[in-house]
C-alpha cells in the first residue's frame, strides 16, 4: 500500500518570532499573511478575544489552502479586562510601557489549528503573568525611541531589551513571545487522525 503523503503546515502568520519558534521544532512550514483586522475582533474576556483572533486567522487560510494543515495564533496583553493593542508607533509603546510600569499584567496566547476538510479549528489557550518593575521615564523614552516595541502587543517583547523590566513572569516564557510550542504539539498531534504535519 502506497503511503500517504503528508500535507503540508502553513503558519498564518508572517511574524519573525513565530516563525522562528515553529522552525526551531523542525517543522517545514510555509508562512501567510492572515490579512485579519484583528483589533477589531472583540470577544468578551481576554482569552476569548485571542481565541476569536486566532480562529478567525486559521479559517481565513484555510479558506484558501484547504489542502494545507493551517496553524495560526494570536497573542493579547491585558491588565484586568483591558486590552492593550500593537503598538503602532513610539508614542503608543511609551504610553503602553507607563500603563505597565511597576504593574502586574497578564498576555494570552491562543493557537488555532484546522486540518484539511475540518469544519472548524482546534483552538487551545495558555495565559502568564508578567509583572513589571518600575521603569523610569527616560527608560521609557529610550525603549520607546529604539522601536523594538512598534507592532508588538502592549508596546513591548519580552525576548528583547524589554526583559529587563521583567520583575516576575509566572508561566511559560513562550507565551509571552507569541507562540507556546507546547500547545503547538498538542494540536497537530489532535490533528493527526489520518493526516501528519510536514517535516523537514
Amino acid at each position: 500500500m502506497p503511503c500517504a503523503i503528508p500535507p503540508p503546515l502553513v503558519l498564518a502568520s508572517t511574524s519573525p518570532r513565530r516563525r522562528r519558534l515553529l522552525a526551531g521544532m523542525g517543522l517545514a512550514f510555509e508562512a501567510v499573511d492572515p490579512g485579519i483586522e484583528e483589533d477589531r475582533i472583540v470577544a468578551g474576556s481576554p482569552v476569548e478575544t485571542s481565541r476569536a483572533r486566532a480562529g478567525a486567522k486559521a479559517r481565513a487560510v484555510a479558506w484558501a489552502r484547504p489542502e494545507a494543515v493551517v496553524l495560526a495564533a494570536d497573542t493579547v496583553v491585558a491588565i484586568g479586562d483591558g486590552l492593550l493593542p500593537k503598538a503602532g508607533d513610539a508614542e503608543e509603546v511609551a504610553r503602553m510601557l507607563r500603563a505597565l510600569s511597576g504593574r502586574t499584567h497578564e498576555v494570552v496566547t491562543s493557537v488555532a489549528v484546522v486540518a484539511p476538510g475540518a469544519a472548524r479549528p482546534l483552538v487551545a489557550s495558555d495565559v502568564a503573568r508578567v509583572a513589571f518593575r518600575e521603569i523610569a521615564e527616560d527608560e521609557v523614552a529610550a525603549y520607546a525611541a529604539s522601536g523594538e516595541g512598534i507592532g508588538k502587543a502592549g508596546g513591548y517583547a519580552v525576548q528583547g531589551r524589554a526583559a529587563g523590566f521583567v520583575a516576575s513572569l509566572e508561566g511559560d516564557i513562550e507565551t509571552v513571545v507569541g507562540l507556546p510550542t507546547r500547545l503547538v504539539r498538542e494540536l497537530l498531534a489532535r490533528t493527526r487522525d489520518g493526516t501528519t504535519a510536514g517535516r523537514s
